[in-house]
This record gives structure tokens, sequence and C-alpha cells, in this order.
């Protein structure tokens, strides 16, 4: 832990192996094999949506139920729930171990996805897939972090933050002809095709890159807390539009969530060896970087979720020109993570970088307010270009810059947390986004397309509004950051 003299955003004592950029070709074939397994995490939650009606029809599942619907919610949910614990168990075990088991896990959950005898069995078999998301993500940043320095860092960092909007994006692109040409069987298939050659690598990772390994125990109790006020938060959240927000079982299961959260950060203080070591969060500008996700998850994913929704109903394009008119949006985060990490290279400041991204989130947000039923696409592009930039130019490069402040011991731990954030943030704009979209449509006096017009354009600006105040709150944390390390 740092000294009060210490510079804050450095950790005070060097691990006893310090952790440089390997050789080239297991450089390489590491940033190679991080990549294709992150790639596949984000592609399985946007590209399994498109499958849906297919797999109800191969399950003999109900379209709409909710055995259906939990063939996402069951991976989001275990998701959230285990990142946090993946990354502090990456710390005790090793990051390249807990990679793989992770990746391991995943490939398996796939492959029993692939073959599931039914809806249920399906459901499962993507919780356990979930589960070893959760690891990859969380275990991949955190060998990123450690594997590479420098300019070498902020390149690897940019990538994870293309290769990851990549996944996003493009996952409905190549899951619908998938699932046309061969099967909803085999997007699972593919992914388990690809895990397969990301553990091929590990080997030849594992002689490349050094690490250090905390040795240790994890702390179970914890760890339970967590994963029950996570899942008790999660499960609120996506059941919450079905049951109604101030129900008994939603308000029961939100309630429950902040009195386990609680008791998870005290049992934090008076544990030896957390699951979270609060010492890591406590710094100023480490929460500043990581509430930018949080900020996107609002301006960004929510639009990444519900326009081409207003697209075909208020626009009344066509489900193929909707999701080509996405492109739009989603280009920025494709091409600007590289951007952002060559403006830091040369010189400009990081928070900068930061500050502009956040400052795109608002403006694209309010720049939206132009969509109508006749809005050209001319007119239209620079928003959703702007927009997406507000999400491209930090993607990756939070990562990197948080990851930096921590020490190299706990990096898997706070790789853990910032995940942790990004996707629970997600789930919650996502939830509460259609929750107030679908109460503005039942109380609206207008009707369909009308009704969804007005709606979007009042959470146009409800959502501009969230992320203003994330961005002045990410400014202030990151200015008394800076005082904080004048004054030292």
């Amino acid at each position: 832990m740092a000294s009060p003299t210490a510079d804050p955003t450095r950790p005070a004592q060097a691990p006893p192996e310090p952790l440089k950029e390997a050789p080239a070709g297991p450089g390489k074939l590491t940033l190679i094999a991080v990549l294709l397994a992150v790639c596949v995490v984000p592609t399985s939650i946007s590209g399994t949506a498109v499958a849906l009606p297919d797999i109800g029809a191969g399950t003999g599942a109900a379209q709409g139920s909710a055995s259906l619907q939990w063939v996402v919610n069951a991976f989001n949910l275990a998701f959230a729930c285990f990142t946090l614990v993946w990354g502090s168990l990456a710390d005790l075990i090793g990051r390249i171990r807990a990679f793989a088991i992770g990746a391991a896990l995943f490939a398996l959950a796939s492959l029993a996805c692939a073959l599931a005898p039914n809806v249920y069995v399906l459901d499962g078999a993507r919780a356990l897939a979930g589960l070893g998301g959760a690891a990859i993500f969380a275990c991949g940043s955190a060998i990123l972090s450690s594997a590479f320095e420098g300019p070498a860092r902020a390149k690897a960092f940019a990538l994870f933050g293309t290769v990851a909007g990549v996944g996003v994006a493009l996952g409905p692109t190549v899951s619908g002809p998938a699932v046309d040409a061969l099967g909803w069987r085999w997007i699972f298939g593919l992914q388990a095709i690809v895990l397969a050659v990301v553990l091929a690598c590990v080997p030849v990772i594992a002689r490349g890159v050094r690490e250090s390994v905390g040795g240790g125990r994890l702390d179970v109790r914890g760890a339970a807390v967590f994963v029950l006020a996570m899942a008790a938060l999660t499960y609120a959240i996506v059941q919450g539009s079905a049951w109604g927000w101030t129900s008994a079982g939603t308000l029961g299961l939100l309630l429950g969530s902040l009195v386990l959260f609680a008791a998870f950060g005290a049992l934090a203080k008076r544990t030896a060896a957390p699951l979270l070591d609060l010492s890591v969060i406590r710094g100023r500008r480490f929460i500043a970087y990581t509430l930018v996700p949080v900020a996107a998850s609002f301006g960004f994913v929510t639009q990444l979720t519900y326009l081409p929704s207003y697209l075909s109903t208020v626009a009344g394009y066509s489900a193929s020109a909707a999701g080509t008119t996405m492109l739009l949006l989603t280009i920025p985060v494709l091409v600007l993570p590289m951007v952002g990490a060559k403006l830091v290279e040369r010189g400009t400041s990081p928070l900068a970088v930061v500050f502009a991204s956040l400052l795109c989130l608002v403006v694209g947000d309010l720049a939206l307010l132009v969509l109508g039923p006749d809005t050209s696409l001319a007119v239209m592009a620079p928003a959703m270009l702007v927009t997406g930039a507000g999400m491209g130019l930090s993607a990756g490069l939070v990562d990197g810059q948080a990851l930096a402040m921590v020490e190299p011991a706990k990096a898997g731990m706070a790789a853990g947390f910032i995940n942790t954030l990004r996707l629970g943030s997600e789930a919650i704009a996502v939830a509460v986004f259609g929750s107030v979209l679908a109460s503005l449509l039942s109380d609206g006096s207008g009707s369909g397309a009308s009704a969804y017009d007005d709606a979007f354009h009042v959470l146009l600006w409800v959502m501009a509004g969230v992320c203003l105040l994330l961005g002045l709150l990410v400014v202030s944390l990151a200015r008394g950051g800076d005082r904080a390390e004048g004054a030292r």
C-alpha cells in the first residue's frame, strides 16, 4: 500500500518479478489470444438475442416465455455476479491460469448449448458460459495490464476496447446469417471452436509471460455475500419491468441487495484478505476512470439497444435498414479507441481524452433529438457518429489508466471491479430505459408511432442529463485527485 508521501498513481512496491512486455512472439500471441476470447463474450451477449425465435422453435419454448428469455438473462446474471470474484481469484492463482479456466468453462458451456435437448438445459449452460465470460473479461484485462508497459500497454487496451466494441456491434450481424445458414446451435458451436483455439495458445503464453502469484485463500464469505447481493440486484432489474418497479418482489430484492452490499463492505473492513480491498477503490482518479463506462452505459448502450426499435416503429425502417443504419453508431467504436491511444502516446492527457468522450456522449444524445418520422439519414448521421465517438474515444483507455494506478498484485481485483461496474451499469441502464419507455407509452395521450416518438425524446433528455451529471462527477473526482497529488 502506498505511503503518505507516495505518488498515488503508482504502486509503492514493485512485485518480486516485475512484469515487462513479453518477447515479440509470445507478446503478440498473448494479445491475439486475449482479444479472441474477449470478442466472443460480447458477441455471445448481443448475438444470442437474434437467435431466440429459432431457439424457441427448436426447443419448443414459447416466444416471450421466461424460459426463453433466460437464455440471455442467465448469461448476464452469472457474468455480473462473478466478475469481481474471478478478478480476486486471478490474483491468488495466477491470471493466465484463471483466464484458461474461464475460457475452458465457456467452451464447454457453448458445446453444451449446441447439444442442449431442451431450453432448461440451455439456460443452465448459458449460466455456466456467463461464469466463464466473467473470468475472460476480468483476467484478460489484468493479463494485458501485467504483460505490457508504456505505449505497448496503451495500444493493447485500445485494441481491447475496439474488439469489445466489434463483438457488441457485429454480434447480431454474424449470428443472423449463421442461424439462417447453419441453424441456431452453430452459433454456440462456433464460440466453442474459437475458444478451443484460444486454449491451444495458453501454454505458449504461460512460457512467454511471467507473473507473480499472490497465494493465500479466496475470501469465500465475502464472495458469497457479494454474489448474493449482485444476484438480488440483477434479478430485480431483469424482472422489474415484468413485476412492476414498485411491486413487493422488486422492492424487496432491491432492499435486500442494499443490505447485502452494506454487509459486504463491513466484512471487507474486518477481513485480512478481502474479496475487494477497499484501498483499491479509494483513489479519486481511479474512481473517476471507472465511472466513465457507467456514463457510456446510459449514453451509448441504451441507444444501441433501443434506437433500432425507434427506427422501425417511428421512421418505418425495415429490420435490415435499421441494422445497417446502426453502423453509424458503432463505426466510431471500432475506429476511435486506437485514435485515443495515439493521442495519449503523442502527449495528450488521458483525462482530456476522457473528458472529450463524455462531452460527445452528452452532445450526441442531445443531437439525437433531431430524430423524427421523416428525418433524413444525412441529418441523423452526425448525431449518431458523435454519440458513438463518446463510447469509442475512451473504450479501453479507461481500463488501462485505472489499472496503472493499482499495485500489480491487485490488478485482477481492480479489473474485476471495473468490469462489474461496466456490466452492472449496462444492465441497469437498459432495464430502466425500457421500463420508463413502457410507462411513458402506457400513460401517453398519443398512440402508436407518435407516442413512441414522444416517449423516446423524453428519454433522450434524461440520458443526456445522466451523462452530464456523471461527467461533472468524473471531472470533480479527477481534479480532486490532481489536488491531492499536488499536496503530496
